[in-house]
């Protein structure tokens, strides 16, 4: 008997991977930030690998569910965080879908991180402008975080690239 809510492999892989990016943006929660805006993201190496092993739209799963249910893990649902968080998750899935659709044969794992991190940031920006801190003020912070995102984003897609040479090596 076969139900409408029928749970696939790609239903399960989708809920391993999100579980595990879950697990890894609670935890970076945690961790100090000595610039509000500034973290490592280390949570969007899964949604890279994702990206690259199974394509965008299971990456875009992934990171949206991340970042729906980290928030109500960490009991920011609906503040101004969650929509910092969705409006940076959003520009990089936008991101990713673009460079994924038409130049992906020359933008590697590297160049796709740190686009996709710089448009994080970036919208994270508009969106605090916008809804928060309409103030020219705020674009003081631009060139330290657009940084901050293209260092983390070349750290986090070295991360995923060692961690994809693994998985190449040993598919288990």
């Amino acid at each position: 008997m076969s139900s409408q809510f029928e749970i696939t492999e790609e239903d399960k892989k989708i809920a391993s991977f999100a579980a595990l990016a879950i697990a890894i943006h609670v935890l970076e929660s945690g961790f100090p930030s000595p610039v509000p805006g500034i973290k490592p993201g280390f949570a969007n190496i899964i949604t890279l690998l994702v990206l690259f092993r199974y394509g965008w739209r299971f990456a875009a799963w992934v990171s949206l569910l991340r970042v729906t249910a980290g928030s109500l893990l960490l009991g920011t649902f609906m503040s101004p965080t969650f929509v910092l968080s969705l409006a940076g998750a959003l520009a990089s899935l936008l991101t990713m879908l673009l460079l994924w659709t038409t130049v992906r044969p020359w933008v590697g794992l590297t160049g796709v991180s740190v686009l996709a991190s710089v448009s994080h940031v970036m919208a994270q920006l508009f969106i605090a402008w916008w809804l928060f801190i309409p103030h020219p003020g705020i674009l003081v912070l631009a060139p330290l975080l657009v940084t901050a995102g293209i260092l983390f984003g070349i750290f986090n897609a070295i991360i995923a690239s060692s961690i994809e040479n693994r998985l190449v090596a040993d598919p288990k």
